[in-house]
């Protein structure tokens, strides 16, 4: 899809990235863990690792243009949000940087450093669990991640994977229609109602053709497809093995609680040798598996 006059893909394209090569499922499992791990630590030292991380995962995946685009208009503005609303809420906090009165409903406002700099953990937080999310959307094969399902429900899963497959079809079309429109001479009148009108009247025509050739399939007979197991390839198990890795040494962290974190009522950040090294370890234990780039073709 066009956006901010770039073509930036937001979803799943296949790359030759080790990540991609890996399942859908063992990919998501990655993404899922770099999200809990921001979810359960507080540390804002931890915090931004686990952030320079799935930004570099997105580098060695080849999708760090989606993550920057979300980073910016997204992400940032939910930050800056946080910092905004928790300083004027929150009346918590010893350090006074202002004294800006009484707001009437908010009562007397006097932001203080505690209630920034808490402000500013959150919102890092929910930066780092929506990007790694992100990373999951445009490096996980969504057919991976439904064919894990079909046990459950092998017509719901079947739906799911067409839909997502078409989601991004239609995006194309929507695409080189406008290229093809920009080509004209005459103006088109409301050109993104027509451009809008064509792409959903193609869609109509590939659902028809789509349930054709599954009736012709057989799909309709309401019989089960055989089960097709393949060996786990090395990327599967080195991604596995480094989910399990962040969760490992987030427990660690929780354990030890040498990386702490108090706002209130006076700011104390854990910053010894102990929070470097854990900040260090998610760094590495996320991203080792991106220097084997052995068979990341198929």
């Amino acid at each position: 899809m066009s956006l901010l006059g770039g073509a930036i893909a937001i979803g799943y394209r296949r790359h030759a990235s080790p990540l991609h090569a890996a399942r859908g499922t063992v990919a998501a499992a990655y993404g899922f863990s770099l999200a809990l791990a921001a979810l359960l630590l507080g540390s804002p030292i931890l915090l931004g690792a686990l952030l320079v991380a799935v930004l570099a995962a997105a580098a060695g995946a080849g999708v760090v243009r989606a993550l920057l685009y979300a980073l910016r208009v997204g992400a940032l503005p939910i930050l800056l949000l946080c910092v905004i609303v928790n300083a004027l809420v929150s009346h918590d906090g010893l350090t006074v940087l202002a004294r800006l009165g009484d707001w009437g409903v908010l009562g007397q406002v006097d932001p203080t450093l505690e209630a920034v700099v808490y402000g500013l953990r959150e919102g890092l937080r929910l930066m780092v669990v929506s990007l790694a999310i992100l990373l999951v959307v445009c490096a996980a094969d969504p057919g991976d991640l439904v064919r894990a399902c079909r046990r459950v429900s092998p017509r719901s899963a079947l739906t799911a994977a067409i839909s997502t497959r078409l989601v991004s079809v239609l995006a194309d079309d929507a695409r080189r229609l406008a290229e093809a429109q920009r080509c004209r001479s005459a103006p088109i009148r409301r050109p993104r109602l027509a451009i809008l009108r064509a792409t959903v009247t193609g869609a109509l025509d590939r659902a028809l053709d789509v349930a054709a050739v599954l009736e012709m399939r057989g799909y309709a007979s309401g019989g089960r497809a055989a089960r097709r197991r393949h060996p786990r390839s090395r990327h599967d198990l080195a991604y596995a093995a480094s989910a399990a890795g962040v969760l490992l040494v987030t427990a660690l962290a929780l354990v030890s609680g040498v990386a702490g974190f108090h706002a209130y009522p006076l700011l104390r950040i854990d910053s010894g040798p102990g929070a470097w090294l854990l900040a260090a370890a998610l760094v590495a234990v996320a991203l080792l598996p991106f220097l084997d780039r052995r068979g990341v073709q198929r």
